[in-house]
């Protein structure tokens, strides 16, 4: 039996606990079938959307800006291979002074993130034009770390605006589960909050409650749901509504997890006001 991490807390890979997402490719271009899919589901997994080169050509922009030392020896930025050393003086991830922090606001990452094929993707998802929220989040996790996202609904963070937003959470390079990928909780969008409230007494936050816990296998033991999953391929997009619980696994792989978080809104709908200016780690939001 494979045993997976999340956070350092081991997470069995049973079919009691895991199960694979659904795929939606087959959707791709049919609006209607994709909201119905989205209401139904809380999710949508799709394949290939974006140019794999691209993503890639993002993935090595990113990484060729940091000491070549974090890099093992013989690797290219594209492969993004952690060379098991962070380098002295890196500040901490996001925020001033830390690659990510400056790459969110290049305009590699601008023009990445206003592609088309997203807008026309939110469009669809939202049945009506759409905005992309000015804060767009980079997120990466190397081997060792045990550092992954805890279980959450986006709608703790972006709780003083309109609840009709939608997340895309894109890999940056291809993504297998040990890699660090995104998990849903099976069903999870149709839970009311008070439901898994109790759990958030046993997250490692005690002093931030919007995160749920840490602790995957009992969040999803004590709701009686499985957490979805898949390998990613660098292209896939992942879409997923404000209510729906996802947390990420720890990275085990040598390629390091990179990936990018966007919000959307209907046109005109109310925002968080945190949530229209460019990311940084330390924004408190």
């Amino acid at each position: 039996m494979k045993t997976l991490s999340s956070n350092g807390l081991p997470l069995p890979f049973t079919p009691d606990l895991f199960a694979p997402l659904r795929d939606s490719t087959g959707l791709y271009g049919r609006p209607d079938a994709l909201r119905e899919r989205l209401a139904s589901d809380g999710y949508l997994y799709l394949r290939g959307v974006l140019d794999r080169a691209e993503v890639l050509r993002l993935r090595g922009a990113y990484f060729s800006l940091f000491d070549p030392a974090y890099l093992a020896p013989g690797t290219t930025p594209e492969e993004g291979v952690f060379s098991g050393r962070v380098p002295a003086g890196l500040p901490p991830h996001g925020m001033p002074g830390h690659p990510a922090h400056a790459f969110v606001r290049s305009r590699t990452f601008r023009d990445f993130v206003g592609s088309p094929v997203l807008a026309k993707l939110a469009e669809a998802a939202l049945g009506g034009s759409a905005e992309l929220l000015p804060r767009r989040i980079l997120r990466h996790f190397h081997r060792g770390a045990h550092r992954a996202s805890r279980a959450h609904v986006d709608l703790d963070y972006l709780d003083a605006g309109s609840d009709r937003l939608v997340t895309m959470w894109i890999p940056g390079g291809d993504c297998p589960l040990e890699a660090g990928a995104l998990v849903y909780l099976e069903g999870s969008h149709t839970l009311r909050a008070d439901e898994y409230a109790p759990l958030r007494a046993t997250s490692d936050r005690p002093h931030d409650r919007r995160p749920i816990t840490h602790d995957l296998e009992l969040l999803a033991t004590r709701l009686g749901r499985r957490w979805l999953w898949a390998d990613f391929s660098a292209g896939d997009v992942m879409v997923h509504v404000s209510r729906m619980v996802h947390a990420s696994l720890d990275t085990a792989t040598d390629a390091m997890r990179l990936s990018i978080d966007l919000r959307f809104l209907p046109t005109g709908a109310a925002a968080d006001p945190r949530w229209l200016r460019a990311w940084s780690a330390d924004d408190g939001a």
